[in-house]
């Protein structure tokens, strides 16, 4: 028992999610320990899994601010206003995220913003400890035992479990060893490699540095996201296996080259080291993580990734594990000394959110790299931008409702559907704006979509 008269927190993993709980928990009262099984980035570099760039939105920022983080995190990052979208004849339009810059998202490095969070834990309260991987979890003496380097272990008393550990998660697998917990992965299908423009030779941003560059080709796509640096990292998203294109039949550099001459050459002139950045970088999976059961009674909870990892295409993946971290604090605050109870409510509040933002992510997909240059869906966004615009109070895109306020992402989705059956019926039998009566679709607008929360 610690002096504050709460149990002890034992987190497992000092990755983003884990360093802000950290945080939020120290700042509480609570103590606190945290064990990585990395060494400490600060000191060795960052050795991170998956590296793409992080897109910060407002239930991120949210929740750094809890943490009293955003404002330091904020001058790490590069604003983008929306989604640039690179046709195959190289022209190129910007596709807002919001009604204004009001409304944007922030490119973040993982890396700094992982040490940013390190020592904003240590400034908490929080004991750190690196080069300790969980090996084995005695959950019935609430202890676990860590492994450093060169096979040396030690026993630690943990108190309360909390997962942060990712979607490989060390905690989740020694839960599995004790209890069922529904689990379920379902692979993309696609995998990603990732490659770099770098600033051009006088300085700067070879491209708009303050947009999400991406170049949709149907089953396929490209992106890229700015760094304060001036480089940009790019993304290659292709399925991983079946008839070209895909990572299987792009056998060496020289036909990774080729394809992207054909497919994206105006972005190939942009990367001098192409060569060098394929052949190391491998290519990465993605997959969706599904449990039934998040905690072990009171003893162990899992969350962000550890609990449910998503595909990262609606930039929602830090921001949801962000979400987790917050509630999950102010719920351990008010009512410490149950665990049980917390972690049970925990998991009842945030599962459909959970799963709704999974979906989402999946969908999201299918509109970036295909949806972006669809004429139907460019018309849908012209009738959304109109109704927007005159029925504020009722009508938001799903974009906006999930990147721009903290409404829980399962309410974002019942609202979606309502909104896109309405808009749908708006525009059936019509193939421009021109011929709809605006007026009269912001009064079916009206009588048919609920106010959205106040504060939204």
């Amino acid at each position: 028992m610690s002096t504050s008269g709460h149990p002890p927190t034992t987190i497992i993993g000092a990755g983003l999610v884990g360093s802000l709980l950290a945080t939020l928990l120290a700042q509480r009262g609570l103590e606190v320990e945290v064990f990585e099984r990395r060494p400490d980035p600060r000191r060795h570099g960052f050795q991170g899994g998956r590296s793409i760039n992080l897109a910060l939105a407002e239930r991120g920022l949210a929740a750094l601010r809890q943490a009293g983080l955003a404002e330091a995190v904020l001058q790490g990052a590069v604003m983008m206003r929306g989604r640039m979208v690179h046709a195959p004849d190289g022209t190129a339009n910007l596709q807002r995220y919001g009604v204004d810059d009001s409304e944007v998202i922030r490119s973040v490095s993982r890396g700094g913003l992982n040490i940013l969070l390190l020592d904003a834990a240590e400034r908490a309260g929080a004991a750190l400890h690196f080069d300790a991987a969980l090996g084995d979890v005695d959950f019935d003496a609430g202890a676990i035992t860590l492994a450093g380097p060169g096979g040396a272990s030690r026993r630690h008393a943990a108190g309360v479990l909390l997962g942060c550990d990712g979607a490989g998660s060390a905690l989740r697998a020694a839960m599995l060893r004790r209890t069922d917990l529904g689990e379920r992965v379902e692979p993309l299908g696609h995998g990603y490699k990732e490659l770099e423009i770098p600033p051009p030779p006088g300085g700067g941003f070879a491209i708009a540095p303050h947009a999400l560059h991406i170049w949709p080709r149907g089953h396929y796509m490209c992106i890229a996201l700015p760094n304060t640096e001036g480089n940009f990292t790019v993304t290659l998203f292709l399925p991983n296996h079946g008839p070209y294109p895909s990572f299987a039949t792009l056998a060496d550099v020289g036909v990774a080259r080729a394809f992207f001459a054909r497919q994206f050459p105006d972005a190939l002139t942009l990367m001098p080291d192409f060569d060098d950045d394929w052949n190391a970088h491998p290519v990465g999976q993605l997959a969706t993580l599904y449990l039934e059961r998040w905690h072990l009674d009171g003893r162990a909870l899992l969350l962000g990734d550890a609990a449910h990892a998503i595909v990262p295409f609606h930039g929602q993946g830090m921001n949801a594990g962000f979400e987790d971290a917050a509630m999950l604090a102010a719920l351990l605050a008010e009512q410490p000394e149950d665990s049980a109870a917390v972690f049970a409510a925990f998991e009842a509040r945030r599962k459909p959110d959970a799963d709704a933002i999974a979906a989402m992510s999946l969908a999201n997909y299918i509109e970036m790299r295909d949806g972006v240059s669809d004429p139907h869906y460019l018309l849908k966004r012209e009738l959304a931008a109109a109704l927007t615009e005159r029925v504020p109070d009722r009508f938001m895109s799903r974009y906006r409702l999930v990147s721009f306020t903290t409404l829980p992402y399962a309410d974002c989705v019942a609202r979606e559907r309502r909104q896109i059956a309405l808009m749908e019926s708006i525009l059936d039998g019509h193939d421009s704006l021109e011929s709809i009566d605006l007026e009269a679709a912001a009064e079916r607008a009206r009588a048919s979509l609920p106010l959205l929360p106040s504060g939204t």
